[in-house]
């Protein structure tokens, strides 16, 4: 199938809905992409096409993506049947004995999996780089992160393997990559979207689940068919006014937006990120709405140690149950360094930290939301990343500690605060850098939308009208394999 990349994953669903196309004719043309991308990036951590086989074998349903390919990545989504690691040597040869609530969502709309994407140990840095799966590309410089954690999901879209893949994001997961990589990406309030069965949230609320995509539609309707409460659920983000997707077709009412420049952490953007904001207030100005520089107040150190102390925590006792699992210890050669030292944080952090990392998220909260009433501001906008995509290497889980710390704190230093409020955010690919001897069209770097708990319906609507007034899909990275 020649044109395939020609199509979004909607694109493609009415391609099958009115019989011009064979769901096995995408599977083939999804696979033999694969294939080149896993070649030339390190995208895939595996491949399993005898899954999507048989799911073809079975009715595909009247879904609204009924017969497209789909990956998951390689953390905490469970197809049955299928491998999945973690990311972590610990958990190599794992293989899911049941779907996932998401998962089984995922089925009813109708898309096909076929494999899953590289993601560093346990989701833990903002590269996808691991002992396990080596270093995960960016296509558009293949010496440049991809970002993380979900960079093999970014790569796989950006490179033309599909239009969507599924990510996840504890501290800027689906930003972060989407950003490094040119695409759309949407991390929503906690509680929209299901992560069960097992649990119902992640890291105590900090991390949830969605996906990037090359069009924004495709993300508002996946958005569409998976979200809502499941079996346990203590809480969960409240239903929109119409389906996401409707969103689209309205353009919002004029915006006041905050031009949230200097990150909590005191992270200013560097030249090129201070392009791409000034260019994306110039448009949203053209666009009728109001952009003003204006910034909430926030303890960026308490906030910092409450994420550190909050997820380490979360690592020790996901080592632990995979030590029950294998009937022994998981050793520290099967633990990449940085994760071993969180793991022995987080059994040594008094209890009480917990409870006072919470305390400093909900103090987060409060304040963002009084600063927008205060304002009367709709949203944020910030920068997704400080600075052009880092050098492989830099922030992976065996880097010198220290170095890697710093890094990942002053590379995407306004990511977090929206997974420690709960509040939904968006990264859009409106701006490049110049183009330098590695990356001849230069490197993306996102604009990211944070608005209020709830509010994913508002930020639809802005980037279904930014996407027609300066459009990105077509913009294609030096490695494509479409």
């Amino acid at each position: 199938m020649d044109d395939y990349t020609d199509y979004d994953a909607l694109g493609l669903a009415q391609l099958v809905r009115t019989k011009q196309v064979k769901p096995s004719e995408l599977l083939d043309a999804s696979l033999s992409r694969a294939e080149a991308a896993q070649e030339e990036l390190n995208c895939f951590s595996a491949l399993f096409p005898e899954i999507a086989r048989e799911q073809l074998d079975q009715p595909l349903g009247d879904g609204p993506f009924a017969g497209v390919p789909f990956v998951t990545k390689d953390l905490a989504v469970d197809i049955k049947g299928a491998p999945i690691t973690q990311g972590s040597v610990a958990w190599k040869g794992h293989v899911a004995t049941e779907d996932s609530t998401l998962a089984a969502r995922y089925r009813k709309a109708g898309l096909v999996f076929f494999g899953a994407t590289t993601s560093p140990e346990f989701g833990l840095t903002t590269t996808t780089e691991s002992t396990l799966y080596g270093q995960t590309r960016n296509p558009w410089d293949t010496t440049r992160t991809s970002g993380g954690s979900s960079g093999g999901a970014a790569v796989a879209v950006a490179s033309g393997v599909l239009p969507l893949a599924q990510a996840s994001d504890g501290g800027g997961s689906i930003r972060i990559p989407a950003a490094c990589c040119g695409l759309f990406g949407m991390k929503p309030s906690r509680g929209r979207i299901p992560m069960g069965p097992g649990r119902t949230e992640g890291w105590n609320g900090l991390s949830t689940v969605h996906a990037l995509s090359r069009s924004v539609r495709d993300n508002a309707a996946l958005m569409d068919a998976t979200h809502g409460p499941e079996t346990g659920s203590r809480y969960h983000a409240p239903p929109p006014a119409r389906p996401f997707l409707e969103e689209l077709d309205h353009d919002p009412k004029p915006l006041k937006i905050a031009l949230w420049r200097t990150a909590p952490n005191g992270t200013k953007p560097d030249a090129d990120a201070e392009a791409g904001l000034k260019y994306t207030a110039d448009l949203l100005e053209s666009l009728g709405h109001t952009v003003v520089e204006a910034a909430p107040q926030m303890d960026g150190e308490a906030l910092g140690k409450a994420a550190l102390f909050t997820i380490s925590a979360n690592i020790a006792a996901m080592i632990d149950d995979r030590s029950r699992a294998l009937g022994r210890p998981v050793r520290e050669d099967e633990l990449e360094p940085i994760t071993f030292s969180m793991a022995h944080l987080g059994r040594t952090v008094p209890m009480v930290e917990l409870a006072h990392a919470n305390n400093a998220f909900q103090t987060a909260a409060i304040a963002y939301e009084r600063f927008l009433d205060a304002g009367g501001f709709d949203m944020t906008l910030s920068a997704t990343l400080s600075r052009a995509p880092e050098k492989l290497g830099v922030m992976a889980l065996t880097a010198d500690r220290d170095t890697m710390g710093a890094a990942v704190a002053s590379f995407t230093p306004h990511c977090p605060v929206f997974n420690q409020m709960g509040a939904p955010a968006m990264t859009v690919p409106l701006h490049w850098t110049a183009p330098t001897p590695t990356a001849p069209s230069g490197l993306p770097i996102g604009m990211m939308f944070g608005g209020r708990y709830g509010t994913e319906s508002l930020l639809f609507a802005l980037a279904g009208q930014l996407e027609r007034a300066a459009p990105w899909a077509q913009r294609r990275p030096p490695v494509w394999v479409g």
